[in-house]
């Protein structure tokens, strides 16, 4: 029995799973830290058809997240968060919390 498995996704999946609350983040992520520039880069890289790294989640349902929450069942991110919070703000238009933990729009 495989541990774990690799999808890919197309990057449309991945905006309905950060509308939806499918993918969460554990309390243990460090804040957003990207300047607008690196954000822009990554919109760009995206609209270019350029690889830009992978996303990897955990589905685990005991796993505390920023907001307080268990994870309950949800795809918990264990690396990409950088990248998940910029196409969050940058095109779903949430807004984030920076290195100082005060809710900003990054772009």
């Amino acid at each position: 029995m495989s541990k774990y498995s690799v999808h890919q996704q197309p990057v449309e999946t991945l905006l309905s799973w950060i509308k939806s609350g499918e993918i969460a983040i554990p309390e243990i992520q460090r804040p957003f830290v990207w300047k607008s520039a690196k954000v822009r880069d990554l919109i760009d890289s995206l609209y270019q058809g350029f690889p830009v790294g992978y996303i990897i989640t955990w589905r685990n349902p005991d796993v505390k997240l920023k907001n307080g929450e268990l994870s309950a069942g949800k795809k918990v991110l264990i690396d990409g968060q950088q990248r998940i919070t910029a196409l969050t703000a940058a095109v779903v238009g949430q807004r984030v919390l920076n290195k100082n933990y005060k809710e900003i729009n990054s772009c």
